[in-house]
């Protein structure tokens, strides 16, 4: 990234969700309460998993890093946010929006992956049991996570060096509450077909990629459970992907509408609010979805509680 690509630019101007006063102070506490109940569910439901014997399964492997990735993701935004709401002017330095882009980049394509991890791992549960330990060892659940990191992180780059090489010569004003690649990319003044195409391909590659695992993943679990001649045993095998297919359609259903729809069919002001649900409150409905709807971190939860009321009295 040359210097001079950089121009007068030093730092952007976040123009976030409203400039009514009244309005951010509502927003400041509506965010805060979301973010502290995201930031102690993750958080929570992570060390819940990894102190719990009961649950050191791949799939809560997997779903302790998906907590992991989720409070990283809101605390990438959220407490600059929150700031910025208290603030008369909403300024981020020209490298803190680069990091801030990196890291939500980094973050999102982790989760999608994490998701797909999850899925894979409930076909091999349900299709093919008497395999799991063997097609779900330790040592390749670790790869696995560790790669979607490292890709993740790649893409973020990737996409963070693209976005920055371009020349911002024109307004500093983000028609957004946070660094993001769409409004970004508005505001250059160069050539910005390249990195359009960029966005799309990228974003389009790992969505469909992410998406088409769970897609099949479930379509073999569906046939496993129609197999399944008691109702019971149906229910049973059914209750054990809830929570994670309720996830995976409010997440998708967002990337979807934000990323790959066509632009002419919503604005940058829509993009801005639907990005409150993808940001704030998503992060903070999956460890509620993952606890409430799942028996086994419900009874664990259950016996830690008692377990700690006994220490207490």
């Amino acid at each position: 990234m040359a210097k001079g690509n950089y121009s007068a630019v030093s730092e952007f101007i976040l123009l976030g969700l409203t400039d009514v006063p009244e309005l951010q102070a509502i927003f400041f506490g509506v965010f805060l309460v979301i973010y502290l109940a995201s930031v102690m569910g993750n958080l929570g439901l992570t060390v819940l998993i990894h102190i719990s014997p009961q649950l050191h399964t791949p799939m809560y492997f997997s779903l302790s890093h998906l907590a992991l990735v989720d409070f990283s993701f809101t605390s990438s935004v959220t407490p600059n946010t929150l700031l910025n709401f208290l603030c008369e002017f909403q300024c981020i330095t020209f490298y803190a929006c680069a990091i801030q882009l990196c890291c939500f980049i980094t973050f999102v394509v982790c989760e999608q992956y994490l998701l797909s991890i999850i899925a894979y791992d409930r076909y091999v549960a349900i299709c093919k049991p008497l395999l799991y330990v063997i097609l779900m060892p330790k040592k390749l659940c670790n790869r696995i996570i560790a790669s979607t990191y490292v890709y993740g992180f790649i893409v973020g780059m990737v996409q963070t060096v693209a976005t920055f090489h371009l020349s911002f010569c024109g307004s500093n004003r983000i028609n957004h509450f946070y660094c993001d690649d769409v409004p970004l990319v508005a505001l250059s003044c160069s050539d910005t077909r390249v990195k359009e195409l960029m966005l799309l391909t990228i974003a389009g590659f790992n969505t469909l990629c992410s998406l088409l695992i769970v897609i099949i993943s479930y379509g073999f679990i569906l046939f496993a459970i129609l197999r399944i001649r008691s109702a019971e045993g149906r229910q049973k095998a059914f209750s054990t992907c809830a929570s994670h297919l309720t996830s995976i359609t409010i997440f998708y259903g967002t990337v979807i509408f934000m990323y790959l729809l066509p632009k002419a069919s919503h604005s940058l002001n829509t993009d801005k609010f639907a990005s409150v649900f993808y940001v704030v409150v998503i992060p903070t409905l999956n460890p509620l979805i993952y606890s409430l709807r799942n028996q086994e971190v419900k009874n664990v939860l259950k016996r830690m509680i008692e377990k700690l009321c006994l220490v207490i009295k």
